[in-house]
């Protein structure tokens, strides 16, 4: 008991030490106030906008349904036959699959005819011209060792039946 209050008493003393004399660590606080100048450069002023009419009035409009569907119309005859013979013929095994979650991991020559290699939910695929991949109708017509090119057909905002040309990019696996 008696070393614990020994203790108490000395920190204590040595806390009330600390407190005692900050006369002179506070003037030389406010010195050191006095004596240093900050140099802040101001903030330039801001740009003033100046805002550009649009004035192309000659092109298309950047919101038509135009600009929109960026693709072929088919019209209403061609659209009919088009779509009744794509619902006709049997689905390929890489219609099941979106467009967006396959890959293009590399070509490969066969029988003289470029063929794709297609990864899909983690199997490689072999495709070839005039196949079918993706789900809007696309037929593949053109292989190259970087891209392989398709035509689909899909609806626009209106509606409207469009054919449209989409690539898939060969990409490699990240290391």
């Amino acid at each position: 008991m008696k070393r614990l209050a020994l203790f108490a008493l000395g920190a204590g003393l040595v806390l009330a030490g600390c407190g005692a004399n900050t006369d002179e660590l506070n003037q030389w606080m406010e010195q050191q106030k006095r004596e240093v100048k900050p140099s802040v450069e101001p903030i330039p002023a801001p740009k003033k906008f100046v805002p550009q009419p649009y004035a192309s009035i000659t092109g298309v409009e950047p919101f038509s349904n135009q600009k929109i569907s960026s693709g072929t119309r088919i019209d209403k005859n061609q659209s009919n036959a088009v779509l009744a013979s794509e619902l006709r013929r049997r689905k390929e095994p890489l219609e099941a699959y979106p467009l967006d979650t396959m890959k293009m991991v590399g070509t490969v020559t066969r029988a003289g005819r470029p063929h794709a290699l297609i990864e899909a939910d983690k199997l490689l695929h072999y495709v070839k011209l005039g196949e079918y991949i993706g789900q809007n109708y696309g037929k593949v017509t053109r292989i190259d060792e970087t891209e392989l090119s398709l035509r689909e057909i899909v609806q626009d905002a209106a509606g409207e039946w469009i054919e449209r040309t989409t690539t898939l990019q060969l990409q490699e696996k990240a290391r």
